[in-house]
C-alpha cells in the first residue's frame, strides 16, 4: 500500500471532522456554515481564486421557506435575483460559459422536453413510499467544462411531509449559497403543494463549503451581527 503524501493528509476528512449544521431557517444555516468557514476553514483555491473551505458539511433546515428575514437583511439582492433567473430562465447562462441553466436542467432536461420536477410529483403521487424520486442536473454529454454545483435532488415522504436531500460538490457561502437554498426550497414547496403535503426538512450535503477571500471582509461584518 502506498503511504499518503503530505498533501493527501492535509485534505483528508475524518468522520468527526465533518460538520453537521441543524437549524430552523435557511438564513440561520447560511450564518452557521459561513461562521464555520471563517473560523476553521482551510486556505485553498477554486478555479484559481483564493478561498477558505470546509470539507464535508451537512446542513439540515427544519423549516425551509422561500423568503427569509436574515437573507433579506444581509444578502446581496442582485445575487438572489441572479440565482432566481438561473432557476427560472431557460436561456443559457453567460456568466457560466453559456452553460445550461438550472431551469433547463430541471424542467427541460438536455433540451429533450423532460420536466424532472413534474416527474417527481407523478412518481410520489403513484408511490408515496418511493425512495427513488431522484433527479439530476448533470448533463454529461454537454457538461464538458462546467459542472453544476448542485447535482442531485432526492425527494421522499416522511411522516406525511415532503423532505428534500440535495448534494452539491461546492457551494459559495459568501455570495450565493443562501440563494441556492431559497430556490431549492421553492421547488420543494411546489412539489409539496402538487402532492397536497406539508413541507418537511431540506438537507444539503456539501463537499466544499467555501468563502472567497474577496468576500471575507463582508462576511466578517455580517457575522458580527450574530454573536455566538
Amino acid at each position: 500500500m502506498v503511504a499518503p503524501s503530505e498533501k493527501d493528509k492535509d485534505v483528508r476528512v475524518s468522520p468527526e471532522q465533518a460538520r453537521i449544521v441543524n437549524t430552523t431557517t435557511i438564513g440561520e444555516a447560511w450564518v452557521a456554515v459561513a461562521r464555520s468557514i471563517m473560523e476553521s476553514g482551510v486556505a485553498s483555491t477554486y478555479d484559481g481564486l483564493a478561498m477558505r473551505e470546509v470539507l464535508m458539511t451537512t446542513l439540515v433546515v427544519r423549516s425551509p421557506k422561500t423568503t427569509d428575514d436574515i437573507i433579506e437583511r444581509f444578502a446581496d439582492p442582485d445575487r438572489v435575483a441572479w440565482m432566481r433567473a438561473n432557476f427560472s430562465d431557460f436561456n443559457e447562462v453567460p456568466e457560466l460559459g453559456d452553460a445550461a441553466s438550472y431551469a433547463t436542467r430541471l424542467r427541460n432536461y438536455a433540451g429533450a422536453g423532460l420536466d424532472q420536477v413534474r416527474w417527481v410529483v407523478e412518481r410520489l403521487r403513484s408511490d408515496p413510499l418511493s425512495r427513488s424520486a431522484t433527479i439530476t442536473t448533470l448533463q454529461p454529454l454537454s457538461d464538458t467544462t462546467y459542472i453544476p454545483c448542485v447535482s442531485l435532488l432526492d425527494y421522499f415522504l416522511r411522516d406525511g411531509a415532503l423532505d428534500l436531500v440535495v448534494y452539491a460538490h461546492s457551494i459559495d457561502f459568501g455570495t450565493k449559497g443562501y440563494a441556492n437554498l431559497l430556490e431549492l426550497a421553492g421547488i420543494q414547496h411546489q412539489v409539496a403543494t402538487e402532492l397536497d403535503r406539508p413541507v418537511g426538512s431540506l438537507t444539503m450535503i456539501v463537499k466544499s463549503s467555501h468563502v472567497y477571500d474577496s468576500e471575507a471582509t463582508h462576511m466578517s461584518s455580517v457575522l458580527e451581527n450574530f454573536p455566538v
